[in-house]
């Protein structure tokens, strides 16, 4: 089956700029009608008319995620605008680095509101609207390599553990409606990474431009992963892989001292 969108109604956070626009781009090309959304409308602009200019259908609704009338809005957008909402690619964020005890109480909370209550925010609105209408749909939330730990980056790994860990639970919940959740670690060079490499010392040549990281997310808003829910894929553009849930077994006594946790765990 081929992994076209043609018909399909889509919402993209954070699509002005990066990976959202890539996305976006994409999405369109393989025939879907995207609702571009971005807090930076002037960017989401930018977006629609390259999509316009390529012959696809979208428009532009302004707003931040993290603001509940704002991300319904979104969605209302969607479903009046095109008659329905059949995909949902929770993708706007922010990020920044810092060692745990250099963070302040202004950037924890605006790194939870967005990357957390923000993705809260946007897919509740989308899952209410997909079970309202009966036909299920496809929801992509974006993650990061972050959440297994990287150096200045426990903030931000902490919001995308948190996301991983909502991907998880939303795909059991909307299983019953035909709504697919699936989540995606992408690996590419955007405006965010860019302002970050000096402090990560990542090697700038090993980040592929995020229109190679589309495809996926295409693939996994069309018909043709129907069977495809509760995935963590980690995508670079050439290596396509999926992290899985495993308890690994250190040791069994039918009773446990402290002492023994300790001897157990240096093993």
């Amino acid at each position: 089956m081929s992994a076209d969108l043609d018909g399909k109604a889509v919402v993209i956070t954070g699509a002005g700029q990066g990976l959202g626009r890539a996305y976006a781009l994409a999405c369109a090309k393989a025939g879907a009608r995207i609702v571009v959304n971005d807090v930076n409308a002037g960017a989401a602009d930018d977006t629609v008319l390259a999509i316009n200019a390529e012959g696809g259908t979208a428009t532009t609704v302004g707003g931040s995620v993290a603001d509940w009338a704002d991300a319904e809005h979104v969605v209302d957008i969607c479903r009046s605008t095109y008659g329905r909402i059949d995909g949902f690619v929770a993708n706007a964020a922010i990020m920044h680095m810092a060692a745990p005890w250099e963070e302040t109480e202004l950037r924890l909370r605006a790194i939870v509101e967005v990357n957390v209550i923000g993705v809260m925010f946007g897919v509740r609105h989308a899952m209410r609207a997909m079970v309202e209408a009966g036909h299920g749909g496809s929801i992509v939330t974006i993650v990061s390599g972050a959440q297994h730990g990287i150096r200045g980056m426990s903030a931000y790994g902490a919001t995308k553990g948190a996301v991983n860990a909502m991907t998880l639970n939303w795909a059991i919940e909307g299983a019953e409606h035909g709504i697919r959740v699936n989540a995606v670690s992408p690996w590419a060079m955007t405006t965010m990474t860019a302002e970050h490499l000096d402090r990560s010392h990542a090697d700038p040549a090993s980040f592929p431009a995020p229109d190679a990281i589309a495809p996926l997310v295409v693939a996994l808003l069309s018909d043709a992963t129907a069977r495809v829910n509760g995935k963590l894929l980690r995508f670079d553009g050439t290596t396509l892989s999926t992290y899985e849930n495993v308890r690994n077994l250190v040791a069994e006594r039918p009773a446990w001292t402290a002492a023994d946790v300790s001897t157990a765990l240096q093993h």
